[in-house]
């Protein structure tokens, strides 16, 4: 489940008002403001359908893997298919080192 600072984030990252989350995802305005200022905890499934909202619109969701807990976007499958060009270009193998 999400916390309200991804919440936050992930509507940051996709462009998505509180007003057009809470319809998209069957929610209040007031639950999302009062999660994403941890001054209430929604039950499960406002959770839930927040989350499920947010990931329709393109966030991508990082759990806590030691390294924090975080939000992003999806790429397209157009930008997912020139990473794989770009990575499969070849060339000399060097540093990422600047001088």
């Amino acid at each position: 489940m999400i916390t309200g600072s991804q919440c936050r984030a992930a509507r940051a990252l996709t462009d998505l008002s509180r007003e057009n989350l809470a319809i998209s995802a069957g929610v209040s305005v007031e639950t999302i403001a009062d999660f994403e200022r941890k001054l209430a905890e929604p039950t499960e499934d406002e959770v839930f359908a927040l989350q499920s909202a947010l990931e329709t619109a393109g966030a991508v969701f990082i759990s806590d893997n030691g390294r924090g807990i975080g939000a992003r976007l999806k790429f397209t499958k157009s930008e997912a298919k020139r990473i794989a060009i770009l990575e499969n270009e070849g060339g000399i193998v060097t540093p990422d080192r600047v001088p």
